[in-house]
């Protein structure tokens, strides 16, 4: 279980920098993320190890147990630790014990790599026997699903048996995952379009779902799990008939959809750098808007991934790091914040310029041209800021390059209108609740 190393092809950068990529861009993304979250793995045994952390030899004898996975299936424990709360777990649990503090939450243990393993073992058919932690009486099974012990187990460790024929043995249960739901069993659940092209897995039960447990939502119900899988078809239909490099790109990059929680009025959509691959969101409305937000999140999820790898902004060592005005947030920005939400709508711009060809009414105008405008100004707040290394410079002027012929691209003076009402009565409202700020004029 080794990790490879990886460059990013400057002919895939500048595809990416336009705006777009593709399928093969996004694959040279995904395989150092999967090494990452490999190096993280082995990070958390290691680092338990130095730290004389109580469950480092359960953290050890999982690590053993994956390794001889990986000789018969390597696709089992590839698969396994690609899943995003994988990575968020094992990211955060090294940071965790490189503080040498107590974990925030108290879910950074070493041994939920006993877990993993598990996991791994169930895919690939083979025994294994590890120990996993308990919270709330519950083991999770990351990218399967959750045991419920029952409310007399206590936290803590608890020996997990996996069978050769599937079965699981956890305190007094005995569990066939691959049968469906029962007792003492909660499976995460996928969605598939009807033409199989785009698979999605619902995660709404692992702690590590979601950067913020705050934000995190709940198991979804059958009805709304509905609602979901209808909008996904939709919204691929869409991408596929309209939009094929977002569709592309969300073919290849996004792996799993976890509810988060919605504001009081509209809905909500995030990317997080430790969920490579997932894409947090309430219920969707319609399949427009999921499309629109593939196109969004998949493009910061795109970003988080390339920063990975280069550096496009220098450290900024005055002492004003959210000074900066952005013509899609209430509160006043960092360069990181902006240069994050310049490529998202720039991506949404995009899904725009080409959706309005399809509908009749204004809206898909005014959107293509409020997006399109706010972008290219923030692309200049960037380029003036100084803080761009050469690599940003020429990331942010392709940007830029890409932006700059939109504007001169027709739309129905009513809709430039709305839009320019729109974007001046978010600026008043900016301005009033932060003062001024350095805003880029076109």
């Amino acid at each position: 279980m080794l990790p490879s190393d990886h460059r990013l092809p400057g002919h895939a950068l500048s595809r990416l920098a336009s705006g777009g990529g593709g399928a093969d861009a996004v694959r040279h993304l995904a395989a150092p993320q999967r090494s990452k979250r490999l190096l993280n793995v082995v990070g958390t045994m290691r680092l338990a190890a130095e730290a004389g952390h109580p469950h480092a030899r359960v953290a050890e004898h999982a690590y053993d147990v994956l390794a001889e996975i990986e000789k018969k299936s390597p696709a089992a424990v590839r698969g396994t630790l690609a899943h995003p709360a994988v990575g968020a777990w094992a990211a955060r649990t090294v940071r965790s014990l490189e503080e040498g503090g107590p974990p925030p939450d108290g879910q950074c243990d070493p041994a939920r790599l006993g877990a993993v393993a598990a996991a791994a073992a169930l895919k690939s058919g083979m025994p294994c026997e590890v120990q996993v932690p308990v919270s709330g009486g519950t083991i999770m099974l990351p990218s399967l699903g959750r045991i419920d012990l029952g409310g007399g187990q206590d936290d803590g460790l608890a020996d997990l048996v996996v069978r050769a024929d599937g079965r699981v043995e956890a305190g007094d249960l005995c569990l066939r995952p691959g049968a469906g739901e029962q007792r003492g069993w909660r499976p995460l659940r996928h969605l598939r379009t009807a033409d199989a092209g785009l698979r999605v897995l619902v995660d709404d039960l692992d702690a590590f779902r979601w950067s913020d447990a705050a934000e995190a939502g709940g198991r979804l119900g059958e009805p709304e799990l509905r609602t979901w899988r209808a909008s996904l078809d939709a919204a691929w239909t869409m991408l596929r008939a309209h939009h094929w490099t977002i569709a592309e790109e969300t073919q290849t990059l996004v792996t799993v959809l976890t509810p988060i929680k919605g504001p009081a009025q509209g809905m909500n959509s995030a990317s997080s750098g430790d969920l490579f691959g997932t894409i947090g969101m309430s219920t969707p409305p319609d399949g427009r808007w999921l499309a629109s937000t593939f196109a969004h999140e998949v493009q910061h999820s795109k970003l988080n991934a390339i920063q990975d790898m280069v550096t496009l902004l220098e450290p900024d060592e005055r002492d004003e790091p959210n000074r900066y005005y952005a013509p899609w947030r209430p509160d006043p920005r960092p360069l990181s914040g902006l240069i994050q939400g310049a490529y998202a709508y720039l991506g949404v711009a995009g899904f725009w310029r080409r959706q309005r060809a399809q509908e009749a009414d204004l809206r898909p105008h005014i959107e293509f041209a409020h997006w399109r405008e706010a972008a290219h100004q923030v692309t200049g707040t960037l380029l003036d800021s100084g803080l761009l290394t050469t690599e940003g410079e020429r990331f942010v002027g392709a940007m830029r390059r890409t932006l700059t012929p939109w504007l001169s691209e027709p739309v129905p003076p009513a809709a430039r209108e709305i839009a320019r009402q729109e974007a001046e009565a978010h600026l008043r409202t900016w301005q009033a609740a932060n003062g001024s700020a350095p805003v880029h004029r076109l």
